[in-house]
């Protein structure tokens, strides 16, 4: 007997041996989770029906413990029934809906850990109202769920009749309240939901903290933790190379709904869907039976077994997935080798790419899960930047290995799940589509040798899109000329709203869309101006803290000095347009007054003073910020300002960014203020009068009058020097060498001591590689040539890298607990240690 005969029968007389002991693991596995939860609730109706996907019970909400008594009491909902019957969508729970015109809440009692929240939806008329105007928004908690949805543009993209969105959220507590609301004022927007269910799963089956490394793609060696306070959202549950498996079939009574993966998979020159539906699958501790359905082991999608096995080197089995631009993405790629000849390692050997990048060169699925019909799963994570149309395509690509010399040249996958990452700020909303079919409109993918076979496929796709973007076009700006809303250009049917929703709030007599105060209300406020309640001065005025409601809401008051020089002008830019953005990131303004010759302007309170009292004027018993609080600052303000470039129709250069003109509030979240000196942006004018503040200001623009978007990132370059080391901009008491902090940071580039730009506060803390990332992109931000500079969302995207790699050095040294900074509870506790400069807008003592 040779050595690979020996060795296939030693293999075989193990497997026979252990196999009642592989049985024995899987029934346990299969029956070690306990469902806490199960909630099904039939929104819009009075009765309880059993639904047919999944047969359950669906409760009907009303009168139910889920709707507060005092919800219940007002007219804040209306129950409604389905205009329309489709056979095609289920009866329960979709033919009965709750409107909603106002905010309105649910709320369940759970226990502590992961649930599925799944939100179900059927874009038709209830009551007689228009399914247009139906644009909802959800939130859980800290997470935005959706904002501004439109059900009937998404349905129509995905070419669905309706709709589920699958969330899934740590609950902490003992209550998951989820608050649904119409995303406008307007009396014809409503909301409305058609069906909730509330699902337990397994601890660690998705959010599983440290004991997951997960790589983060295209950033070797990083790695990226998941903790409980991320949110995701399922954007796909794909089984490959199978047919749907619907709720009812899930594991462990989850009711997760998996689909084929048809309408995804992008053709080769031939496939293979290979299945096993005999042989026992054999689950390991680290795959347990609640993974996913067994359906989905047995079968798979192959590369076909040419004679020449050579032809399958020029091409790889790939699949496109839209997404939201701008999230991060956990995508879990689910593996079980059925195949009756591949029974040892080194058989089939592939790599994987994400997105066009390398995630794993060296998928041996043998060697790695231990042995055929053993399942097993890779996780890894991928940043997806934004862009301008909010949708792109998201590839999984398999290629034959060729390094380790494989007996097969092949590849094959067996399960895809993709899970939208919530932002730093608990949002996992995207944006709506524009009006058309799902298409695919990204570059072709990666593939090792010969595009030939893909390009016909995109040339026919491509002709098909030019064809329905001409009509959708044509139709889209007769609609802008008739409303005469906008100048033709391609904007998305979400602005379209916002343009409609501010038409007609020019309709009405006052064209400011804030509230406007009393003079009387003013000073009742502010004490009469006391001076006791200044909180900052400016070159506009002074900052006053203002009270109303008897003391229960505070409010920064803004005052025009008789003496100021900024004056009318700068008050009118700051109303127009502040008027026309809302963003977390940017501070709100709430209203202003313009009587007895005052320019008075309201704003949101600021608890924690600004950035710039954080770094140069905090007291002796004040901590520093950390500096993880500093990355998270300066990505919540870089956050604002690539919204202010990109997000709106009406996109703007602030002209004025700087340490003093960054907020924080009571939870440390960065605001921009000051918009006094803001411009529409405008590349073929030339500006007048350079204005700006002394040591941020970009010297292009300074040189030739010239304002783009990038002497906001050059000055934005300026802050990050000044919150890595508590430097100010401008120095006038330091020699010329050490005055400029931007010049002497770019000489400290150039000399190989970027060490000694550090905050003593910082030294020792600051991981090497989120230094050097944070230290790149603050470089770059300061290129001369403002066509050399980075765009705020690649500054953004870089911050988060720097963001990432300091928790990831974190977690080596000091795990936490639940994904919360302990870091952050000191500071938490000493939040009101510099009451009084909760609003201010102190400029360093040199003019702009």
């Amino acid at each position: 007997m040779n050595t690979s005969s020996f060795s296939l029968f030693i293999f075989l007389f193990l497997h026979l041996l252990l196999l009642p002991l592989h049985n024995i693991a899987f029934a346990n596995n299969a029956t070690s989770y306990l469902r806490l939860e199960n909630i099904a609730l039939n929104c819009g109706t009075n009765s309880s029906k059993q639904g047919s996907y999944d047969e359950r019970i669906w409760t009907s909400d009303a009168g139910s413990a889920y709707v507060s008594s005092k919800d219940a009491e007002t007219n804040k909902s209306l129950m409604a029934k389905a205009s329309m019957i489709n056979a095609s969508v289920p009866d329960v729970p979709y033919m009965t809906a709750r409107v909603f015109h106002s905010p309105f809440a649910y709320r369940f009692n759970v226990t502590p850990g992961s649930k599925f929240v799944r939100l179900h939806f059927y874009p038709t008329s209830y009551s007689g109202l228009d399914v247009s105007k139906a644009f909802v928004s959800v939130t859980a908690g800290n997470f935005t769920l959706m904002h501004n949805l439109s059900v009937s543009l998404t349905a129509d993209y995905l070419n669905k009749a309706y709709l589920m969105k699958e969330f899934i959220i740590h609950v902490s507590g003992r209550t998951l309240e989820l608050t649904f609301s119409p995303s406008s004022n307007a009396s014809d927007v409503y909301a409305f939901v058609n069906g909730i269910e509330v699902v337990s799963m397994p601890s660690n089956l998705y959010i599983q903290g440290d004991k997951a490394h997960i790589p983060l793609v295209g950033h070797d060696p990083v790695l990226y933790y998941i903790y409980n306070d991320s949110a995701l959202e399922t954007m796909y549950r794909i089984d490959v190379g199978g047919d749907d498996i619907p709720a009812k079939d899930d594991t462990a009574g989850m009711f997760r709904t998996w689909t084929g993966d048809d309408d995804y998979f992008f053709l080769p020159p031939a496939a293979l869907e290979p299945s096993d539906m005999v042989s026992p699958i054999l689950y390991p501790e680290t795959a347990p039976a609640y993974l996913a359905p067994e359906l989905v082991y047995r079968t798979a999608r192959a590369m076909a077994p040419f004679q020449d096995e050579r032809i399958n080197l020029n091409y790889n089995l790939s699949w496109f997935f839209p997404i939201d631009s701008g999230f991060n993405y956990l995508i879990r790629l689910h593996f079980c080798n059925i195949f009756q000849d591949i029974t040892m390692v080194n058989k089939i050997v592939f790599t994987i790419y994400l997105n066009n990048q390398t995630a794993n060169d060296e998928v041996d699925v043998i060697a790695m899960s231990g042995g055929p019909r053993i399942p097993m799963y890779l996780d890894f994570v991928v940043m997806v930047p934004e862009t301008s149309e909010g949708k792109q395509d998201l590839w999984v690509d398999l290629h034959p290995d060729v390094r380790t010399k494989p007996q097969q040249y092949n590849a094959f996958l067996n399960g895809v799940e993709i899970f939208k990452l919530s932002n730093w700020d608990g949002n996992l909303a995207g944006v709506n589509p524009i009006s058309g079919k799902f298409e695919s409109v990204v570059p072709v993918p990666h593939v090792a040798i010969s595009k030939k076979p893909k390009k016909i496929k995109f040339i026919i796709i491509g002709c098909g899109l030019s064809l329905v973007a001409l009509g959708g076009s044509v139709l889209f700006f007769v609609i802008v000329y008739v409303l005469k809303l906008v100048e033709p250009r391609k904007i998305s049917c979400r602005h379209l709203l916002i343009l409609i929703r501010n038409k007609v709030r020019k309709a009405h007599k006052s064209s400011f869309p804030h509230d406007n105060f009393s003079m009387d209300e003013i000073r009742v406020a502010t004490n009469n101006f006391d001076e006791a309640l200044v909180i900052g001065i400016g070159g506009f005025g002074k900052v006053y803290k203002a009270s109303f409601d008897g003391g229960s809401t505070l409010v920064a008051i803004k005052r025009s000095s008789p003496m100021s020089e900024q004056g009318a002008l700068e008050f009118e830019t700051e109303i127009h347009v502040l008027s026309k953005l809302r963003h977390q990131n940017l501070v709100s303004i709430l209203g202003h007054c313009q009587e007895d010759g005052e320019m008075i302007l309201a704003y949101e309170y600021m608890s924690n003073g600004t950035l710039f009292d954080h770094l140069h004027l905090r007291s002796r018993e004040e901590l520093p910020l950390s500096w993880i609080q500093r990355l998270e600052i300066c990505i919540g303000v870089a956050r604002g300002l690539h919204y202010l470039h990109t997000g709106t129709e009406h996109k703007f250069i602030h002209r004025d960014i700087k340490t003093s003109n960054i907020l924080l509030d009571h939870n440390w979240v960065a605001k921009v203020s000051d918009f006094g000196l803001s411009k529409a942006s405008n590349p073929d004018l030339a500006s007048t009068n350079v204005k700006g503040s002394v040591g941020y200001l970009d010297p292009e623009y300074f040189r030739r009058h010239k304002l783009t978007e990038k002497s906001d990132v050059y000055s934005f370059g300026v802050v990050l020097l000044e919150v890595l080391s508590a430097r100010p901009a401008v120095n006038p008491f330091e020699d010329d060498e050490h005055g400029n902090l931007a010049e002497w940071a770019l000489y400290c580039c150039e000399n190989g001591i970027t060490t000694q730009l550090v905050d003593p506060d910082l030294e020792g803390k600051i991981a090497t590689e989120s230094f050097e990332t944070y230290i790149e992109v603050a470089k770059k931000c300061l290129a001369e040539k403002g066509i050399e500079r980075p765009t705020m969302s690649d500054v953004l995207q870089r911050l988060a890298l720097a963001l990432q790699l300091q928790r990831n050095a974190d977690n080596n040294i000091a795990p936490t607990r639940d994904g919360k900074r302990t870091e952050n509870t000191d500071l938490e506790r000493n939040s009101d240690l510099t009451p009084g400069i909760e609003f201010s807008e102190i400029m360093i003592p040199i003019g702009r």
